[in-house]
């Protein structure tokens, strides 16, 4: 499991907050879990293959 060592504040309308809170509760999953999931498909998508956990950003060349 990753570390979780830092926090990232956004800011949503909160009409959506609402509703995504509802989607994940639905999924039995939290927010938490499903943002920290996009952001590793976003990762990975990016990179164009999979990230590995402790991976630096000077590790992480897109396209390698």
């Amino acid at each position: 499991m990753e570390q979780r060592t830092t926090r990232l504040t956004l800011l949503i309308d909160p009409n959506k907050k609402a509703v995504f809170e509802h989607l994940c509760a639905a999924e039995d999953q939290t927010p938490s879990q499903v943002v920290r999931r996009l952001i590793r498909d976003y990762i990975e998508q990016r990179l164009g293959r999979p990230w590995k956990p402790g991976e630096s950003v000077t590790d992480a060349h897109p396209g390698d």
